[in-house]
Parts: C-alpha cells; structure tokens; sequence
C-alpha cells in the first residue's frame, strides 16, 4: 500500500470514528489536501532543510565535486519560479537551495523604501520574507500534486488503470520544492539579545541556516564597499552563541551557522579588545593595530595607549572614534577570524574577497585547514565584481607569466567588446563556467550562490520588454519577447491563473460543496488556449 492510500485508510477510519455528522467528508480529498500541505510550520520546514544541509555538507567532505548552490531571491513569487525551473530541467532539488539577501531586503521589502545595505531596514522584514518564500514554494507542491490529482482522477474516469498507477506512483514519490534557504542575518541588528530575538523568529519562519556577520551592527556596510569596522571576537562570538541557542531553544539541533568575516576589506574597529595576557584572543586582535611607540611624556589630552611587551603604543585613532588597523593585515585577520568562529561554534565560513580569484581564496582556506582541516566556505559569487574584465585579465596575467605573447591585447581595456572573440576572451569565459567546480575542489567553497541576481533578472527583463512595447514592435514586443518563448520553453506562469491557485480553488470548491460547487475552470476559460503547454 502507498503513503498515500495508508492515509486514505487512516483518515477513513477518522471520519468513521466521528459518526454520521462527518459522513460528507471524503477521506481521499483529505488525504489529498494533508499531503499538499506537507510541512504544518515553519519549524517542521527548518528540521526538514537542516537534515538535508548536514547531509550535503558530509557529502561535499567526501566528494568535492558535490557542492551546493543558490540564486537570492526578494520575493516568493521569485523564489518559486526559480525551484519549479530547476524541477523542471533537472528533474531534482538536490543540492540546490535559496539564498535571502539582507541586501536585497533594503533594497526592495523595506517600508522606508530602498535603502543601502546598512540595516536600516527593519529587522522584521526578515523573518516575513523567509515565511513568504516558503508559503510560495509550498504552493508550488499544492499546485504540481493538484495536477496529478486530476490525472488520477482522469485516468479512473476513462478506466485506464495504468495511466491511473503512473500518476500514482509520481504522487508517491514526490519531490517538494522546499528546499534550505541560508538567511542573512546582517551583524545581527544590535547586541547578542538582538541577535537571537530575531534568529528565533528566522527560524521559526523556517530558517535552517543563518548568516552574520563580524561588523559593529550600527555602522555596517556592504561587504563590497568600502567603511566596514569590525568588532573584537569575543563580541561576534557572544553573537554566534545567541544563534546557536536559538536553534536549541526551538528544537532544530541540526541548524547551521555561516560566519562571514569581512576583514579583508575593513580597516576599522569601534573598539579595542579586551585582554588578560600576552597572546590571548584580545591581544591577538589588538596585534593589527595601527601603532605608534610613544614614550609617557609624550602622551595628549585624551589618549589611548596599549601596554605590549613593556612598551607604550598609541593606536591610529580616527576623529570618527573608530581605531586603524595596519595596511595589509587583511588577509591574516580573516584567517584568525575563521579560525576563531569555526572553533566556537561557527559551521561554516563567509569570506568577502574583492575579486573572484581562486587563488587568493585559497590561500586562506589552506591556511585555516591547517588549523580545521574540514573548514568549508559560503562563497558569494557578486555581481559586485565585474567577472568579464576580472577573468580576462586573470588570463592576461596567466598568460603573460608564462611568456606568452599578449602584444595583442590592452590589459586596462579588456572589458571591450572588440576582444569578444579573440582567444584570451574565450579561455576567460571557460574559466568563468567552470568557477564553481574548480573553487569547489581547489579552495574549500561548499556553496556557492549569486546574492543579487533576480534584482538584476528584473531590471533587465523589464528594460527589454519596456523597449519593445512602447517602440514600434508594439504589442508584438510582449507576444514575441515573452508569451511565446514562455509558451516554447514551457514557462508554467504561461498559465497564470493555474499558478495563482485557481484549479486548487476548484477542486477545493469540489471537496466543500459536491455538485454544487462553482467552479473558475470550464469551456470559457480562457486559460484553454493553453492547455497543451
């Protein structure tokens, strides 16, 4: 007996066991609704995604050719179509997750209207997209189950058992669009209270996975701009811990914890460590200090001065209040970062870097696994780069250090389309296809996603669609840009009542009222016209 009829069998015997004022309810349509409503909370949705997120990353450990990945999405409706795309040319969600932009969110979901990436947004907004994102993949299982309800319910009024098996045996071994979403949770929004009062509502939305990140939380900025202060360890760990208590207070043991350091490029701190002894975590951070050896007469009103190895050192201190850190020590501060996070309970690892440049990424990863051997990173493959010029001139370098010829080409011009063609333009590009796999296996990347793609997809497609449509090609700029090529590529939306949920109201209509119900569908939809798409 499938699941499925095992709940028919069950929910018979409920109705049954209620006596004759339950006798107008259909087991069957139960089953059917219970089973397109898999997951009753958002907890249920985080314990499900956190056992698959564990999963892949054990399987990456053994195989690093099994990487993960995600685009950002800003709206459910986004997020939706994107796991019913990959369903439909990849017959699977494995491996495959969604990623919540904190950017994104100021940008398009706050109240206050679009706004930096610097967590002015409200807090709030967070948790709701992620309970929004997953109400809409939740009705895309209602929606795909649905249709091959109605096959079953076809194929027995036409007595074809087989093709009644067939849809059978697809409900039974559905796959749902519910997938892991790793959730920005930007610095936190104030202090480790802060942090886990919203950590709890993330991921009683259904986060499985929430990212933070090192910088002081009123002064944060974008990790690709410049102005970025960090904060003391022992503070971004307090942070860390309040998450991981909140994945403990709810009950999902499994949650994931991806610790971005953005050292590399912030050259600020709001305040000095504190430290009990030489060498200790504090004094470790206030090692990278911009200092100067002063002698006590020599001190100003106001100063602060660090006592290292029996002498004074006056740190670089900004009229901001905010303290330097030494030029170049970047790299050396994430190394210790990861480190740090990783041995506090930290899962996994964000580094922001400047560039793509897979050598530079894993110079850092190597040195952190020296110390974490299964040290694994979040890597965000931005739009903030530009990849084209980036790659091409990564080959330009490549090729020049190994003494070939590159008289052809103008390094600082290589963004023009006029190298589109030429060699060195068509390895950049294949480096570029194969980025993921070879930072996968070469620098320690488990996941790779596009924080921002669907906010430039938007732009893009609405900027083609508004140059046709009120240019000369008219009403033919929407029919020849979007209508046919979604008909032709089997673009489910084609059919936007169906995806709205207008077939699940009819069948729902069905369930509640019999013969009586009044239903959308019928000859005079005009949905019809695409009943073969």
């Amino acid at each position: 007996m499938s699941n499925f009829n095992s709940e028919v069998a069950r929910l018979d015997a409920l109705r049954n066991a209620n006596g004759s004022a339950w006798n107008a309810i259909n087991p069957e349509s139960a089953a059917r609704m219970r089973l397109q409503n898999r997951f009753q909370t958002g907890l249920d949705i985080a314990r499900y995604t956190a056992a698959i997120m564990r999963t892949d990353m054990a399987d990456y450990d053994a195989d690093s050719s099994k990487y993960t990945q995600s685009l950002g999405c800003w709206h459910g409706f986004i997020g939706q179509q994107k796991l019913i795309s990959i369903k439909k040319h990849f017959n699977s969600t494995d491996k495959r997750y969604l990623y919540l932009s904190g950017w994104m969110i100021a940008a398009l979901r706050s109240d206050f209207g679009p706004l930096p990436d610097q967590s002015m947004h409200e807090k709030t907004s967070v948790p709701a997209l992620i309970e929004e994102l997953y109400t809409f993949l939740r009705q895309a299982d209602a929606r795909e189950l649905g249709g091959l309800f109605r096959d079953i319910d076809a194929a027995r009024e036409a007595g074809d058992s087989a093709a009644e098996a067939a849809a059978q045996a697809k409900v039974d071994n559905f796959q749902t669009h519910v997938v892991p979403i790793i959730a920005d949770i930007d610095a936190g929004f104030g202090n480790a209270e802060a942090t886990y009062l919203l950590a709890k509502k993330m991921i009683e939305a259904g986060a499985c996975a929430i990212q933070i990140e090192n910088q002081v939380s009123d002064e944060k900025q974008c990790g690709h701009q410049d102005g970025k202060v960090t904060v003391p360890h022992e503070d971004f760990l307090a942070k860390i811990r309040a998450v991981r208590y909140a994945f403990l207070e709810l009950g999902v043991d499994d949650g994931v914890i991806v610790a971005r350091t953005d050292s590399l490029g912030a050259g600020l701190t709001k305040q000095i460590a504190y430290t009990n002894q030489p060498g200790d975590l504090g004094d470790q951070y206030n090692s990278y200090l911009d200092c100067e050896e002063v002698a006590a007469g020599d001190l100003l009103n106001g100063d602060v001065v660090l006592n290292r190895d029996g002498k004074l050192l006056r740190p670089k201190r900004l009229p901001s209040n905010l303290f330097q850190f030494r030029q170049g020590t970047g790299e050396d501060r994430c190394v210790l970062d990861s480190i740090t996070s990783l041995q506090n309970g930290a899962d996994l690892l964000w580094i922001e870097t400047e560039k793509p440049h897979i050598g530079q990424i894993a110079g850092m990863v190597n040195r952190i696994r020296e110390v974490v051997p299964n040290a694994k990173l979040v890597y965000n493959n931005s739009p903030s780069f530009n990849w084209t010029l980036s790659f091409r001139q990564q080959v330009f370098d490549a090729w020049s250090e190994a003494g070939q010829d590159v008289s052809a080409y103008d390094r600082a011009s290589l963004m023009s389309a006029d190298y589109d063609a030429t060699d060195l333009a068509l390895e950049a590009d294949n480096r570029i296809r194969t980025f993921q796999a070879d930072a996968a296996r070469e620098a320690g990347i488990f996941h790779h996603l596009i924080t921002l793609p669907t906010y430039h997809t938007a732009a893009l497609s609405t900027d083609n669609l508004a140059k046709e449509y009120f240019g000369e090609a008219g009403m033919l700029g929407y029919v020849a840009g979007v209508q046919r090529k979604e008909i032709r590529q089997g673009i489910a939306c084609v059919k936007h009542q169906n995806m709205a949920g207008s077939d699940m109201g009819d069948d729902h209509k069905e369930y509640f009222a019999g013969e009586a119900a009044l239903k959308a569908g019928g000859k005079d939809n005009t949905m019809n016209q695409f009943a073969n798409v």
